[in-house]
């Protein structure tokens, strides 16, 4: 198998509405976005190519601070409701060599194991996959109110939450895909690979300043585990 050629994309816009400059924040001592820098720096072994696409022009300088390719992003591909996507597109459209692999990594996750990207790669290669994304097993009664009444969705009234029929939720952790399926328009294909990681990092999706809290709390958790 001849070995494939990976870039790694970080999406990093400037605005965010719920939390103004998230992406900059401070995350344990280091802005939010340095933390998913560092880690795919880790992995250069897998990876070929780091891009970082933005808007703003602070994240742009933390970006090439860190040595870290950066593709300006269009007005056109900054607003709240373009999808991510097009932003992958944009990238491989404009970036000066061809790719087979996509990885996406989101800097609202940053924290992730350490061994994540590597296993997650090589279930994706022994799979022949053309996509993955990593899931976490949920374990929460979900349930509908429909006319003032609660209706119970994945499990029965007064069952143990332990016996509940295993679900899984998208936890944004990262998401590996065929360029050629970006340049198409999707990020997720027909053959795709849903990668379990049962890890504290998959519950950390920051939006909120409670979120960057938490976040703050698992890391440090963490540190004294290793």
């Amino acid at each position: 198998m001849k070995k494939l050629k990976n870039i790694a994309i970080i999406p990093a816009r400037g605005g965010s509405k719920r939390l103004p400059g998230k992406n900059l924040l401070p995350l344990n001592g280091k802005p939010l976005i340095e933390h998913t820098l560092e880690y795919v720096k880790d992995n250069m072994t897998i990876i070929d190519r780091i891009v970082v696409s933005t808007d703003d022009i602070e994240i742009k300088k933390v970006a090439q601070q860190n040595e870290i390719m950066v593709i300006d992003r269009p007005e056109a591909l900054a607003g709240d409701l373009v999808p991510t996507v097009d932003v992958l597109k944009h990238v491989l459209e404009v970036v000066d060599e061809e790719f087979d692999t996509v990885f996406l990594f989101q800097v609202t996750n940053p924290l992730r194991p350490r061994h994540l990207l590597a296993n997650a790669y090589d279930e994706f290669l022994d799979g022949n996959y053309d996509s993955l994304m990593t899931v976490t097993r949920n374990h929460q009664k979900f349930g509908k109110i429909v006319n003032d009444r609660f209706q119970p969705f994945n499990y029965i009234l007064g069952q143990r939450s332990q016996d509940l029929e295993p679900l899984y939720f998208e936890n944004g952790l990262l998401y590996i895909t065929e360029a050629s399926l970006i340049l198409k328009g999707s990020i997720l294909g027909n053959n795709n690979h849903p990668f379990i990681v049962n890890h504290a990092f998959a519950n950390v999706d920051i939006d909120t300043a409670e979120d960057l809290n938490f976040a703050s709390f698992i890391a440090e958790q963490e540190k004294k585990r290793v």
